[in-house]
């Protein structure tokens, strides 16, 4: 049974439930990584974790996988200057995408890379998509499994938002010629263009207003006209892309109000008929908690409802422990081959109270059924761990990474 920690003073003790720690890589001293995590499958049998990090000077590193208990950091670029950062990567093959976003509008770059990593350590540069504008930030994050087309968050030069911090929507790119990537579609929540005839969406009140603007943009090759967006405080939107030059909306589900808003992901469980919904915490001290994972039935397209919450951490031992306290990413069963699988158990990210396991074979009551936690980074300014993305491969690795010092953890569940 798990007896929750003492608030005070406890953030430098590990705790576990059922998974164990196989490494820990700090990435020369630059262990603070972002929401892009990527296996590849080498054609010479090796793997590697492509990981983008959360803010200058780095760019994206590799590390050598291919035994989970001696990973090798293989190659770590630069980025250009100090006001971008790389959150976001994906990789298909021996292709993969970068997102760039900037710290304030108008500064480049601000879009995508496509890199040729056949070589895994000299990454070639193949291509880059402009995103930058006067009112744009560029790319947040990106989607890119089927090898030919990019989903994603991200602002445009001719997209001039109602509120600043509108700033990105849901755009798709063709990449079937990786030297000359194209827009094939966009679609933004009505109200947030200067120029739309819907008014503006009300607003959250300060601090919680964290914009109308996609997050997570997830388009599965098996329900290729579907989008499943996480479009902040809009919610959970469904959009059928059947028609790029037409996207329509097929449901929409908010908790916010009377919730503190910020929906990141919507995962869907096709043959169950379910979503799992995650919330993103994105203040300290559990100011915005709380910050949770949803079951949604989705049986009705139409007529989404929720059914339950993932069990939360305690939050009387986490809120304060330092840090961010609350959900954030989730293991999106990733379509290609290195990602476990699951229409039942999920894995997430959850800053502070580290990286959670669930069965959601029960949907009405979900279980909790591992965890791990670590201790304290050294020199984190959280004074805590904050786990802030996760990746799981087919044979259950789990690999997650702190958002501030921490670098590369990975594990093994036992479950």
């Amino acid at each position: 049974m798990f007896q929750a920690p003492q608030p005070a003073g406890r953030a430098d003790q590990t705790l576990s439930l059922n998974m164990k720690l196989l490494a820990q890589h700090e990435l020369a001293g630059f262990g603070g990584l972002g929401e892009g995590m990527a296996m590849q499958l080498t054609s010479d049998g090796r793997r590697i974790m492509w990981l983008a990090h959360e803010g200058a000077p780095k760019n994206f590193s590799g590390v050598d996988v291919t035994d989970p208990r001696k990973p090798k950091l293989i190659v770590q670029t630069d980025l250009p200057h100090a006001k971008v950062r790389s959150n976001s990567l994906d990789v298909v093959g021996d292709i993969m995408a970068v997102a760039y976003q900037t710290q304030v509008v108008g500064l480049k770059p601000a879009g995508v890379d496509l890199f040729d990593i056949s070589t895994p350590e000299s990454p070639r540069l193949i291509s880059h998509f402009d995103c930058s504008g006067p009112h744009s930030r560029g790319v947040h994050a990106v989607w890119f499994v089927d090898g030919k087309t990019i989903h994603m968050s991200a602002g445009s030069g001719d997209f001039v938002p109602t509120n600043p911090l509108d700033d990105q929507f849901y755009r798709i790119l063709d990449v079937s010629n990786l030297s000359k990537p194209v827009e094939v579609g966009r679609w933004w929540y009505p109200g947030t263009r200067v120029g739309d005839s819907a008014p503006p969406p009300p607003r959250l009140p300060a601090p919680f207003d964290m914009g109308f603007r996609t997050h997570n943009t997830n388009v599965f090759p098996d329900q290729p006209d579907r989008a499943y967006v996480g479009y902040i405080d809009g919610g959970a939107l469904v959009l059928d892309i059947s028609d790029l030059s037409h996207i329509k909306v097929v449901s929409k589900w908010n908790h916010s109000p009377p919730f503190n808003g910020f929906t990141h992901t919507v995962l869907p469980l096709k043959e169950r008929g379910l979503w799992i919904v995650s919330d993103e915490c994105v203040l300290d001290n559990g100011a915005d908690w709380p910050k949770l994972v949803w079951v949604v039935d989705a049986r009705n397209e139409a007529n989404p409802v929720p059914i339950s919450t993932f069990p939360a951490p305690p939050v009387e031992a986490f809120a304060k422990r330092g840090g961010r306290f609350g959900a954030h990413n989730l293991h999106e069963n990733l379509p290609g081959p290195g990602s476990f699988r699951s229409d039942t158990i999920i894995v997430g990210t959850f800053f502070n109270a580290g990286v959670r396991v669930y069965d959601t074979s029960n949907p009405f009551a979900v279980q909790e059924i591992a965890y791990y936690v670590p201790g304290a980074p050294k020199l984190s300014p959280a004074g805590a761990i904050q786990l802030n993305d996760v990746f799981v491969d087919e044979n259950r690795i789990v690999y997650t990474v702190d958002r501030f010092t921490g670098g590369l953890y990975i594990l093994e569940m036992n479950i």
